[in-house]
């Protein structure tokens, strides 16, 4: 279709539609060149309307492509200076065959051997191992349908118009009361914004806050569709490292001193599990009140530590008023709510209900009013003390099993948090090619090397416990154990 002229790219050609959607093409064309070492790290790519012309495709389907890398972290974009391979880029010893050669693009239909690893089974009862999910057989479903019930027949006229885009009022003084009580966090319910789950509520702080081109501190490894978010939201994702004691702060004034946003997970670090220790937490806080940046704190498994109390939120010390405190219901309770919310400074009240009339909102009015119901009578203390102790005997069950079953060929690396366990897999598994295997044969893992951006995590799976019953963990730990390499490379 078109022959590229840039360094690098020569050669390039598009085939057929049949071939895959032509964005498609393109992402395979350039990530193959990055991993082949034709296009090494700092390298610059022509501009989406170079590449277009030389290509014969729409301005659109280059981008595309670009954005895609881009969430995959193989390239960077630099504003003025144009897009570059990421400068801090390493790739694996035996080229190709690393990990990120095997990534997916996101056009592929579903999680099975030709789709995303990331996705999971859409509208599908949960997989064994799957992350992300609660312990669907211990919700309770009575006393849910109860209060659905009570608000779905209480529709007036007032309530049939249509509602704040901020939220119902009862839901967002509920999730205030029980911020203030279970995370440490002081606030009214006007800075309480609901959301349509996690993403809706970085959507509503990245268009409120994020201006084209800041640089954004991101955990490394990290959460990808975080990364791939922030990345089209038109941010400069800088990938700063994690080690035992969560984010590298030093490391981050190296690599961006003038980033204007921090994205972190402190109370279990997303993927690996361990918390931000408090110097890094002071230290993460002094430099937001130094530079006037902001700190999004994702508290996706903060209710769940298992051994011990809660940590408090990162914004229980937030003196300074830079954190914007970002939490869900998908985890607590269903992800079929898509509630989630974002907690914000009282000065920027007015400037996210703007922002906020023009985004989708969350849940109908009566879903609201049902989690309110299900916050204020206390359900929701209640049921998360229950998980507390199911999640902990099923994670010590499948540790068991899985450390049993797979022997020498690989580690458990299980922590007192979260709501997942980590299978370390030996260096050159391919754990992408796993995953699809383990899809086939109807389980639900992730790669955790999908997770890193340039730093590299190893290969391993990330493994749910929460809806695997501590007397079903040895039958599903063997059948993962028998989709394992019988020996190391």
């Amino acid at each position: 279709m078109g022959q590229g002229s840039e360094p690098g790219l020569d050669g390039i050609t598009l085939g057929p539609r049949q071939a895959g959607p032509i964005y498609r093409q393109i992402h395979e064309r350039i990530r193959s060149a990055i991993l082949d070492g034709h296009l090494p790290p700092g390298t610059r790519l022509p501009s989406w309307n170079s590449l277009a012309g030389q290509l014969g495709v729409a301005r659109g389907t280059v981008k595309a492509a670009y954005d895609w890398l881009a969430g995959e972290g193989y390239v960077v974009g630099r504003g003025p200076a144009g897009t570059l391979v990421n400068p801090d880029l390493r790739l694996p010893p035996d080229g190709p065959g690393g990990r990120a050669a095997e990534a997916a693009p996101p056009d592929a239909a579903g999680p099975g051997p030709e789709g995303d690893p990331l996705d999971p089974p859409w509208a599908s009862p949960a997989r064994p191992f799957q992350p992300g999910v609660p312990a669907f057989d211990a919700f309770p479903r009575k006393l849910w349908c109860r209060l659905a019930a009570r608000h779905a027949g209480r529709l007036g006229p007032a309530e049939m118009g249509y509602q704040d885009p901020a939220g119902a009022p009862a839901l967002r003084a509920a999730i205030a009361n029980y911020l203030g009580v279970a995370r440490g966090i002081v606030c009214s319910p006007a800075q309480v914004f609901v959301t349509a789950g996690f993403a809706g509520a970085l959507d509503l702080v990245t268009r409120a806050l994020l201006r084209p081109g800041d640089q954004v501190w991101f955990e490394d490894p990290g959460y990808p569709r975080t990364r791939q978010a922030l990345t089209l939201a038109g941010a400069e994702v800088v990938p700063v490292p994690v080690d035992e004691e969560g984010l590298n702060v030093e490391e981050g004034l190296a690599r961006a001193p003038d980033a204007r946003f921090a994205v972190v997970t402190p109370s279990c670090q997303a993927p690996l599990g361990m918390m931000l220790s408090l110097p890094r937490r002071l230290a993460l806080l002094r430099w937001a009140a130094r530079t006037g940046g902001w700190i999004v704190e994702d508290d996706y498994y903060g209710e769940f530590r298992l051994a011990g109390p809660p940590l408090p939120a990162l914004k229980g010390l937030d003196a300074a008023g830079r954190v914007i405190y970002v939490g869900t219901f998908s985890k607590v309770l269903l992800p079929a709510l898509r509630l989630g919310y974002a907690v914000v400074l009282s000065p920027e009240t007015a400037r996210f209900a703007q922002v906020a009339s023009r985004l989708v909102p969350g849940q109908a009015l009566p879903v609201q009013k049902a989690v309110a119901d299900f916050i204020t009578e206390g359900h929701l203390g209640r049921h998360i003390r229950r998980m507390r102790g199911l999640y902990a005997e099923r994670r010590r069950a499948l540790a068991a099993a899985l450390q049993e079953a797979c022997g020498a060929r690989a580690r458990v690396d299980a922590r007192d948090m979260g709501m997942h366990l980590l299978l370390r897999l030996p260096p050159g598994t391919d754990d992408i090619a796993l995953t699809r295997r383990a899809a086939e044969a109807g389980l639900g893992p992730v790669p955790l090397s999908l997770w890193s951006a340039g730093a590299g995590c190893g290969a391993g799976l990330m493994l749910s416990f929460t809806n695997i019953p501590a007397e079903a963990a040895g039958e599903q730990a063997r059948r993962l154990a028998a989709l394992l390499p019988s020996h190391r490379r």
